[in-house]
């Protein structure tokens, strides 16, 4: 048996449970893994509360990111093999948050030995996301990246890519964040009213690129100092950035591989600032659904 988080409803914290259930096999173009590590992301409430949509089988796993150590391989995997260290993205129907679970073999990559565990379970989800919103506008060196959101997981991955790329980060994130987002590389901007007055006195010519990893009123009280309105990026409000112009970032295939090597080479800290057991887990997922964390959470069975 393996005991994995599910929730059996949607709607609130209250529909999740810590269950046991049998350890999962992997099917065609799969692997199988025992969980060292799994990264707690927004978008992991966002399906609990039925956010995006209410295609689950229910019971439904929580979790879309996890490293562990490779147990069993589906039909056609040739790429890995038993007791191979990896960090990769769950299959549909299965959850992160769990002893054991099943990896999309095309969404997995070799752990880096220069990447422990806790660091590697952040990369799937979250560091090809940070890589994604870097890379789908192509900037030139000088020009100017803000993000919203740059005191999260994402936003702070995301401003190191940017300095690599030697652009001039705005970091747009509460009070409390203001060494983190400034430990990032990033210009750090105080979010709250009078944010856009704040921005345009940071960047008087105007913005190159708007991240947006937050959505709602923050979004649109920036996103008309970005030069070009398609240049304005969401992954947090669709709806919001279409309406003003802007876009959805896209996920790509090279992402994972991409940032996977940035981080392994020092270049990109996913800054993992809180760790909790698979027993308090839903302290884990609590913690990230107040929006007030810092850096990145994971789970650690």
């Amino acid at each position: 048996m393996s005991r994995v988080v599910v929730f059996n409803d949607f709607g609130g914290p209250e529909q999740q449970e810590l269950i046991d259930r049998p350890a999962p096999e992997p099917a065609a173009g799969q692997i199988a893994i025992r969980v060292v590590a799994a990264g707690v992301n927004p978008v992991d409430w966002k399906i609990r509360q039925g956010f995006l949509g209410h295609e689950w089988a229910l019971p439904a796993p929580m979790g879309r990111e996890a490293s562990g150590v490779v147990t069993a391989i589906g039909a056609g995997v040739e790429d890995f093999a038993i007791d191979d260290e990896v960090l990769g993205e769950v299959a549909p129907g299965h959850g992160a948050f769990a002893e054991h679970t099943v990896l999309r073999a095309d969404k997995t990559v070799a752990k880096p030995e220069e990447i422990s565990f806790a660091d590697a379970a952040t990369i799937p989800v979250a560091g090809a996301t940070a890589y994604d919103v870097t890379h789908q506008i192509e900037l030139e060196a000088g020009q100017t990246l803000l993000i919203l959101g740059a005191g999260g997981g994402v936003g702070r991955m995301a401003a190191q890519v940017g300095k690599v790329h030697k652009f001039t980060v705005l970091g747009v994130a509460s009070k409390s964040k203001k060494d983190l987002v400034e430990s990032s590389g990033a210009i750090f901007v105080e979010s709250g009213e009078g944010v856009a007055d704040r921005v345009a006195a940071a960047a008087p010519d105007g913005v190159d690129l708007v991240v947006d990893l937050v959505g709602g009123d923050a979004l649109r009280a920036v996103a008309p100092l970005a030069k070009d309105p398609s240049h304005v990026l969401t992954t947090a409000d669709p709806d919001t950035a279409r309406e003003l112009g802007g876009a959805v970032v896209e996920r790509t295939e090279e992402a994972l591989e991409k940032i996977t090597g940035v981080i392994q080479y020092g270049l990109v800290d996913p800054t993992v600032t809180a760790r909790y057991s698979l027993d308090d887990a839903q302290q884990a997922i609590a913690a990230v659904e107040s929006g007030h964390t810092t850096g990145k959470v994971v789970i650690e069975p």
